[in-house]
């Protein structure tokens, strides 16, 4: 500790010794002058007369201050060489604020200045008196200048640390969402393909649907929050798709609370949770799969439900937690922690149809993205 500061505690010692030594040359020679000052107690106007220009010299040549304080920082790097420009510039500024000082209290009738019977004795008596007090002045600003300059720089520290923070939060969540659009590529592209041996319009059909998919994906590209009404149009084309590809073989309810509609949800959060009961519901099995998605919204929460009648949980070996899907409920999940944190909640569980029940609960709040 003493290693790493020995400057640091130098510096504050010799400065307060350097104070000390200061007003105690400044009574020594000026002792007759502080006689003459204080023989009689001085009226409240006199002392108004002789405090308030001195304080207000000094008021102005506080930004003169802070200027050099900029220009000159107490920085570890040239420490030295900025002190001694710091001392010279609050001797020169002390002596100019008494050449300044001294003739308005001569022409404002100060009594103990008055007396001198010309400005050049005036200068040559009290030039340098209170010089002390004048150095402790520049003192002070200079220490105001560097704790308003360290506040900024730790203003500005934080600042740039919370938009770096912010800025790999967004590479994070733009990351795990185009990790959905490959898998659902593949898939629909392979479904095409198999169809148009078959089923020439079907094919059609699901590649016009492919490319309305595909708009409103670019048309959200940048947004990490769209209004439910958004993300269910969405799913509605993708829902399009998949319907043209397992016809018969898949049935869907949806129960959404009207109110619900224009709560914001991260962008592309449904279609993976879709993906997976479909998965779970149409093609891990035969005959048909029921799946029901439901929304609504009390006063601060947007709950969302998907359900099916699929083969349900699995529970991996050598492990007791029920699991199922992969990256697309995984980066769901994650999606969710990083744009709400501990606000929002994502659960698997048992449906009472013998799926499995996903429910994800949403702030709600008025600003999108």
């Amino acid at each position: 500790m003493w290693q790493r500061h020995k400057i640091l505690w130098i510096s504050i010692a010799a400065g307060w010794m350097l104070i000390a030594l200061s007003f105690t040359l400044n009574y020594f020679f000026f002792s007759s002058h502080y006689v003459t000052i204080f023989s009689t107690p001085p009226t409240l106007l006199q002392m108004l007369v002789w405090e308030i220009p001195y304080w207000i010299l000094w008021a102005a040549l506080a930004p003169v201050v802070f200027l050099i304080t900029r220009r000159f920082p107490l920085e570890r790097q040239s420490w030295l060489r900025n002190a001694s420009i710091h001392a010279a510039a609050g001797i020169g500024l002390a002596i100019a604020h008494r050449i300044v000082y001294l003739p308005i209290c001569w022409l404002l009738y100060v009594d103990v200045y008055r007396k001198m019977p010309s400005l050049t004795d005036l200068y040559a008596s009290d030039l340098l008196f209170n010089l002390p007090t004048g150095l402790m002045c520049y003192g002070t600003f200079l220490l105001v200048s560097n704790v308003i300059e360290y506040y900024e720089q730790s203003q500005a520290g934080k600042l740039r640390a919370s938009q770096l923070e912010a800025q790999l939060a967004q590479s994070q969540l733009l990351a795990l969402k185009m990790q959905l659009h490959p898998h659902f590529l593949f898939n629909t592209l392979n479904s095409i393909s198999a169809l148009q041996m078959t089923d020439v319009e079907a094919a059609n059909r699901m590649t016009a649907r492919l490319g309305d998919f595909l708009r409103m994906t670019l048309d959200n590209v940048g947004a990490q929050e769209v209004t439910l009404r958004q993300e269910m149009e969405f799913l509605r084309c993708y829902l399009e798709i998949e319907r043209i590809r397992f016809q018969d073989r898949m049935e869907l309810t949806m129960d959404i609370d009207p109110d619900a509609l224009d709560v914001h949800v991260p962008n592309l959060i449904l279609q993976p949770l879709l993906e997976n009961s479909i998965k779970y519901t149409v093609l891990l099995r035969t005959g048909t799969g029921h799946i029901q998605i439901r929304a609504n919204r009390s006063a601060e929460v947007l709950r969302v439900q998907v359900e099916d009648d699929g083969i349900g949980l699995q529970m991996p070996r050598n492990s007791n937690q029920v699991t199922r899907g992969g990256v697309g409920l995984s980066n769901t999940k994650e999606r969710l922690r990083q744009l709400y944190g501990n606000l929002q909640s994502f659960a698997l569980d048992h449906s009472s149809s013998g799926g499995v029940l996903v429910t994800m609960e949403i702030p709600i709040h008025r600003n999108g993205n």
